[in-house]
């Protein structure tokens, strides 16, 4: 934990005492080889007469002297190997070398960390996330190996997320093998000629190799734990293909894509249909929908552009066919003869794993090398009373109907809820948005929420908050739901349903239990950060892993899944979330990256928030769609991105240059210093950084300016 003010002062104040004292009576002078060799006979003479009065100064002088990362600590060592011997001096050197570096450590997290990891913090990002997962072995590794300053070590491991008492029993082992060297060299003092001949090639090689023991002990214990896990199979003698792949959605068609790119014989097995649920049910015709219900929307809006005003006319099932013919459009790109061109053999069928090399489809086993499941996920339909009996809607099945609802009730208000509640809307029916939560979208953060939900209702729609259905029941031309809102008892009645709370992942039927694949309790398979499941030539990517059930974020993890799989013998890949973006396609759009307001007070982020309404540029009050904002949040004092929201038109399209920023570590300077073109709507990221460093402008410089400026026109 970070000191207080006074307490670094004090710290601060005793470092720089015990600077001074060591310089201004000449310490220095007394820690070289010379003169230790010189006085051994007084100092062992003095050891004689007070043994352990002698032992006591020996021991807090070594402490001060790491404690404060002064220069001798090896000179020190030999001292004592010359005064007490090989055990007394090991006992006393190990233990003060050990609570001396702790004291370092302690200085270096107390005055540095809290300043380093604010200004550095992202740079150190992949060190801190090392650290945190295996500090232990670093720390062990490098006290193995004395060519390290230890001080160095100190200081910098002060800075890592790794406990107090961690380090010191880490240390504590860690320095042990050097210090018994040096030890005994200081009992042999008056056969050395210089510290230079203590550490011969030889024995520095042997501590390189003794610094490699932990890593080369954890991956023998990974190779153990493999080899358990797979003890219970039998190994094919050979195998049919190097890669099998379930699913074909966007994960397992970009891994399919990868593996065959890399030259290996890859099978993807789709159950269904080829380009999964984006394609078929998800962003392919939701999209498509939003553009119609949009279409609608603008022709109604004709007057506000000096257009008679037209009458709207929805022809749904012609709407409906549209998104058919935008499916089967870019269908193509997702087929089989397309991936069978590009190499993948593609079957359609059932799979199921039956050993960690075999898949068994349509009573056909394939054996491979490894498999990756990229299985997907289904609409979540909720365990109420009544639902059974209801013929509701997903937005997997949505697509099907050809006649519009009079009335109808979306659950749910999350951005698959949001977006065709409103859609629906557009396109003539009388919308109904519920949701338990306090508000709708819940994952950004209020503002933003806010706006969409005035929006929602503008258009006609009636949103309920803190409403929970309790049943629902179906009666002769009519369907109703049993709601609690508020504490209050009503019913709402519709003409049809469309369930949006969530998604579960398909693990059914795929043998995983056999294998003993665990599951998170979010349904999940349970992967490492290599994406790697308990069984290790078992691999998940995509929506059967989360924590992102994106398009983008399952091709993103499909990469890593695929080379981990195939050449992860030679170099594995730890997958990156550090710069996950999404949108949520309502009108106005909200789209994000990195920490929202909301997450950065709950994680206890330190941040500065910067705002720029839509409402002030040129080519949103042009086209009529000045409404929104875009926010940022940057670290306190520069300029480096924590993450951004945006919520207007086109916003989906506006985000990737903060995207970009943050993944690459670019400021808001440098977006400011970057041309955009007028009048274009990406001129709001400009003006948001231009917001930033108005915010920080140097008003003294400036009034001095003023001065000059004044003194120059005379």
């Amino acid at each position: 934990m970070a000191a207080g003010k006074p307490v670094k002062v004090i710290i601060i104040a005793l470092v720089l005492a015990g600077f001074f004292a060591f310089w201004y009576f000449d310490l220095q002078s007394l820690l070289s080889f010379e003169e230790l060799r010189g006085r051994s006979d007084d100092l062992e003479a003095l050891r004689n007469a007070n043994p352990l009065m002698v032992a006591l100064i020996f021991f807090g002088f070594y402490v001060a002297v790491t404690g404060l990362s002064l220069p001798g600590a090896a000179i020190m060592t030999l001292a004592g190997g010359a005064i007490f011997g090989f055990w007394t001096a090991l006992l006393l050197v190990s233990f003060a070398s050990s609570v001396g570096a702790t004291l370092a450590f302690l200085v270096s997290r107390s005055l540095l960390r809290d300043w380093v990891q604010t200004r550095f913090g992202r740079q150190l990002k992949a060190l801190n996330e090392g650290f945190s997962r295996d500090g232990a072995f670093y720390l062990f590794s490098l006290r193995l190996v004395p060519v390290f300053p230890f001080f160095v070590i100190n200081l910098i491991s002060g800075l890592m997320p790794i406990s107090t008492g961690r380090f010191y029993w880490v240390s504590q082992l860690g320095m042990l093998p050097a210090t018994a060297v040096y030890v005994n060299a200081g009992t042999q003092l008056g056969q050395l000629e210089s510290p230079a001949g203590i550490l011969s090639p030889a024995l520095l090689g042997s501590f390189v190799l003794l610094a490699m023991f932990p890593f080369i002990a954890r991956s023998l214990l990974g190779r153990i734990k493999a080899r358990r896990q797979l003890a219970r199979f039998t190994r094919p003698k050979q195998f049919d293909t190097n890669l099998v792949v379930i699913g074909a959605g966007s994960a397992g068609l970009v891994a399919s894509l990868i593996a065959a790119t890399l030259k290996a014989k890859v099978t993807l097995i789709e159950r269904h249909k080829m380009g999964g649920d984006c394609l078929n049910t998800g962003c392919v015709p939701s999209k498509a929908i939003l553009r119609s219900a949009h279409v609608a929307d603008e022709m109604r809006r004709a007057p506000e552009f000096g257009i008679a005003p037209v009458e709207v006319s929805v022809n749904f099932p012609a709407v409906m066919e549209r998104v058919q013919e935008k499916i089967a459009a870019i269908e193509p790109h997702d087929s089989v003869e397309r991936f069978t061109s590009l190499g993948v053999d593609c079957v359609s069928g059932d799979a199921k794993i039956v050993s960690p090399w075999e898949v068994e489809v349509n009573g056909q086993r394939i054996s491979t090398r490894h498999i990756i499941i990229a299985s997907g996920a289904r609409a979540r339909v909720p365990d109420i009373a009544g639902l059974e009996d209801l013929d509701y809607l997903t937005s997997d099945t949505l697509w099907d109907i050809r006649e519009l609802p009079k009335r109808f009730m979306v659950l749910g208000a999350g951005p698959i809820g949001c977006e065709l509640a409103q859609a629906m809307a557009s396109l003539g029916s009388q919308v109904t948005l519920v949701t338990h939560a306090a508000r709708i979208l819940p994952r950004e953060d209020e503002d933003a929420s806010t706006l969409v939900h005035a929006r929602l209702e503008k258009k006609g729609i009636r949103v309920l908050t803190h409403c929970e259905p309790k049943s629902f029941a179906r009666t002769e031309g009519a369907q109703s739901a049993q709601c609690v809102l508020k504490g209050e008892d009503f019913s709402l009645e519709f003409d049809r349903l469309l369930l949006a709370v969530g998604r579960t992942p398909n693990i059914e039927g795929m043998g995983l239990e056999d294998l003993g694949i665990r599951t998170t309790g979010r349904g999940t398979i349970e992967v490492d950060d290599y994406l790697q499941t308990e069984i290790p030539t078992i691999f998940a990517c995509g929506d059967i892993v989360g924590p992102y059930q994106f398009t983008h974020t399952a091709s993103h993890q499909a990469w890593f899944a695929t080379v981990n799989a195939l050449l992860g013998h030679l170099k594995r890949f730890r997958v990156d979330y550090s710069v996950i973006p999404w949108a949520t396609f309502t009108h106005p759009e909200v789209a994000r990256v990195g920490l929202s307001e909301d997450e950065a007070k709950e994680q206890g982020v330190p941040y500065e928030v910067t705002r720029y309404g839509i409402d002030d540029l040129d080519r949103a009050i042009a086209d009529s769609e000045d409404e929104g904002f875009v926010k940022v949040l940057t670290v306190p004092g520069r300029d480096r991105i924590l993450g951004a929201t945006i919520v207007s038109a086109h916003a989906g399209d506006l985000l990737p240059e903060f995207v970009l920023a943050m993944k690459h570590g670019l400021g808001l300077n440098k977006i400011l210093g970057t041309i955009h073109i007028y009048p274009t709507m990406s001129e709001a990221n400009r003006f948001l950084a231009s917001e930033w460093r108005k915010a920080r402008k140097p008003e003294k410089l400036l009034s001095w300016l003023e001065r000059y400026q004044s003194w120059r026109r005379g």
